[in-house]
């Protein structure tokens, strides 16, 4: 059973599935591994994910293993309508559609619950927080869940900190082969191409404001100076300041930042980063887009309350009127403008080969072991085979440590 906007969708969205497939080696070499051992039989996986072609064949790998499949996504604005037709064509149980309401992003939330998953895969958490809060009768059954990005990761270890956590969960955010390659290389092109294909605007020459410097926020400066943009970078961590300091960009407070910005991309996973009066320093034109999960990071109310007007100048583009004159441009609503935007492809195939290799991989640990609960990093050989995996499957051979080398690294006692 499914919920989708149309399923006259289907064809179109099965073409994407194909596709992407094609660029997902690591996860057709696993899925085929399921198909022969089908270690999920019998067992029923519940996600809330961002709804696009790439998720849905890791929902056909979990298929394959033997499970049955419900999948929901977990943002109102990111369903890709064709992939979730494509997908329930194709036997998953989808339920969701772009642009729903909040009442019905959580009314989706509880379809997938309906059909009783022994395993949560999530991405910002807000499924497993459903269970808790509103389907404690779930948790008995439920093995263990795994959760793909940082917020959520965030969220759960506040959770297990207060002892609210009911199961444990494999943080497949902080898997090597996740943050390294996922958060960097994919959010940093995935967003400026989503912003690109919004606009339309040129990224050379411009001042683009990144705030944040995680890995997400490397990523995002990496390609924004790589397309000949001059790159500011706020951040709150003293650490991570040097470091871009020293990675060759300029660092200041958001307050001196927003003056000189042509585009800022937000992406700190954090509330209120440009808000208030940090609006009113902003230059004519400045646009402003988000690559957090949650559309939390640029505070719409605050801007709506200081403007006098608001148009909807280009699809996801909308323009405020300050009440000097000044346009100020928000894309995507404020949401994660990779996925949000209406020409937002997420994060490339090959990338998100790896993440959700990792994602299968330790649903099956999660299915073959007894966890604590916890919020645990996946296992480091998870990480080492989807690694050689990937390697493998990119023509790429490298070396190994000598029986002599081994020995000399496992002797304290040898020095100069």
């Amino acid at each position: 059973m499914s919920k989708v906007k149309d399923m006259a969708l289907a064809d179109e969205g099965i073409r994407k599935i194909k596709w992407v497939q094609k660029h997902m080696p690591v996860l057709e070499y696993i899925k085929k591994q399921f198909e022969e051992e089908k270690p999920f039989e019998g067992i029923t996986i519940g996600s809330c994910l961002h709804l696009e072609p790439k998720t849905v064949n890791l929902g056909l790998t979990l298929q394959a293993g033997g499970a049955e499949v419900a999948m929901t996504g977990c943002n109102p604005l990111s369903t890709h309508d064709d992939a979730a037709a494509g997908g329930a064509a194709l036997g998953l149980n989808i339920y969701g559609w772009r642009e729903q309401s909040e009442t019905e992003y959580y009314s989706t939330i509880n379809d997938v619950l309906s059909h009783k998953p022994d395993i949560i895969i999530d991405d910002g958490a807000d499924m497993i927080l459903t269970i808790h809060d509103k389907r404690p009768d779930l948790l008995k059954t439920i093995k263990g869940a795994c959760e793909e990005t940082t917020t959520g990761v965030h969220r759960l270890e506040g959770m297990h900190a207060d002892g609210a956590l009911k199961f444990p969960v494999v943080a497949v955010n902080d898997a090597y082969t996740k943050y390294l390659f996922d958060n960097r290389y994919g959010t940093g092109q995935s967003s400026l191409d989503a912003i690109m294909g919004t606009t339309n605007m040129l990224i050379a020459g411009k001042n683009v404001v990144v705030c944040g410097y995680g890995w997400c926020g490397r990523g995002v400066a990496s390609r924004a100076e790589g397309m000949g943009a001059n790159v500011i970078v706020t951040e709150i961590e003293p650490i991570r300041a040097l470091e871009a300091r020293m990675d060759g960009y300029r660092v200041m407070p958001i307050r001196e930042a927003v003056k000189i910005a042509d585009l800022i991309i937000t992406v700190t996973g954090n509330i209120d980063i440009i808000k208030g009066d940090d609006f009113k320093y902003m230059k004519d034109g400045c646009l402003l887009a988000n690559s957090g999960h949650f559309n939390v990071e640029i505070n719409r109310e605050d801007l709506e309350s200081q403007s006098v007007a608001v148009e909807e100048v280009r699809e996801s583009i909308e323009m405020f009127v300050m009440e000097d004159g000044r346009k100020l441009y928000l894309l995507a609503d404020g949401r994660l403008v990779n996925l949000a935007a209406a020409r937002g492809q997420g994060h490339p195939a090959e990338i998100m080969d790896m993440s959700f290799a990792v994602q299968a991989l330790s649903a099956k640990y999660i299915l073959e072991n007894d966890l604590p609960i916890d919020v645990m990093k996946a296992p480091d050989s998870i990480d080492d085979t989807v690694a050689r995996l990937k390697l493998k499957a990119m023509g790429i051979e490298i070396d190994s440590l000598s029986d002599t080398q081994k020995s000399y690294l496992a002797n304290w006692a040898q020095g100069t």
